[in-house]
């Protein structure tokens, strides 16, 4: 064995493996601090959004009620037993605000999900291969934009019956033509590129251009539209919630400020903080979008 090279032991080895991955974290951990400076608006609409979603998941760990249980008297104000008073009904507004986020972001999340994922693949598809195939695309997601979307909610539902199933449907093609038709412009300036050019030269099949070249510089922006859609979804479960056409028997920001008219005025808390929950989510997503959209557009950095 030659004598410039040493044997470390295991013990040593995996103090190494240890220290490495101690620095990679505290790296990561440095970027995260330095986008956080550079961006605080993103950061309150990072933790408002956290601060909700952590609460609905924990409800009922956290909850010191649950939904539907009618914990005092109607329209009781705020109190020690009743942080934000209780409704028309005798329910606990504190548990049913942390209760209904549950219901406003998990559907939130699986129809911007869903929808964004099938308006990319369609809106790639159709600025990829252009011809009848764009025309016949972008014509009907043309009319699918025209068409009032609150309407297109209330038929759905109306059709199929007030669900958790249904509402994701609903918002879900709510969400796919919007998405298409922002995809598709960004893909016709992709396919131009000499990269692309460059993979037809030699004979690649258009789904390996697609799945190699076009989807990874396309799907920043998916994320950066999904991102500023969720909280326009929460504003459109809310919506149906506040007209009778939310999930049956489930907690709903939308449904109790609905309820809050019996008491409204007399009883402000009762629309007050469901509102007030259903505004600071939105916001935060909308500021959240906005600041991701910054870091990824290389033209809007440093602009703010």
């Amino acid at each position: 064995m030659p004598e410039n090279v040493s044997v470390q032991s295991p013990a040593v080895l995996a103090d190494m493996g240890i220290s490495e991955r101690s620095e990679g974290i505290s790296a990561t951990l440095r970027k995260l601090g330095t986008l956080a400076r550079q961006n605080p608006l993103g950061t309150v609409g990072l933790i408002i959004i956290l601060v909700f979603a952590g609460a609905a998941l924990l409800a009922p760990y956290l909850a010191p009620y649950s939904a539907t249980a009618l914990s005092g008297a109607k329209n009781e104000g705020m109190s020690s037993a009743h942080l934000f008073g209780t409704e028309v009904v005798g329910r606990d507004i504190f548990s049913r605000v942390m209760f209904g986020g549950r219901i406003s972001m998990s559907v939130a999340f699986i129809s911007v999900i869903g929808g964004a994922s099938a308006g990319m693949l369609i809106g790639i598809i159709s600025g990829y291969f252009g011809g009848t195939i764009d025309s016949i695309i972008q014509r009907t997601v043309d009319t699918a934009i025209a068409f009032p979307a609150l309407l297109l909610l209330l038929i759905v539902t109306q059709l199929l019956g007030p669900s958790f199933r249904t509402i994701v449907f609903a918002l879900t093609l709510a969400v796919i033509p919007g998405v298409a038709r922002i995809v598709r412009g960004a893909v016709l300036s992709e396919k131009n590129n000499q990269y692309v050019e460059a993979a037809r030269s030699t004979g690649a099949w258009a789904p390996r251009i697609l799945l190699r070249h076009i989807l990874p510089n396309v799907i920043a922006l998916g994320i950066i539209v999904m991102t500023t859609l969720l909280g326009g979804i929460i504003l459109a479960e809310a919506s149906l919630a506040f007209l009778g056409l939310g999930v049956p028997n489930a907690a709903s920001w939308g449904r109790d400020v609905s309820d809050a008219r019996l008491a409204f005025p007399y009883h402000i808390p009762s629309a007050i903080f469901p509102g007030a929950a259903i505004t600071l989510t939105v916001l935060g997503f909308n500021i959240l979008g906005d600041s991701i959209r910054d870091i990824a557009d290389p033209r809007l950095r440093g602009s703010r």
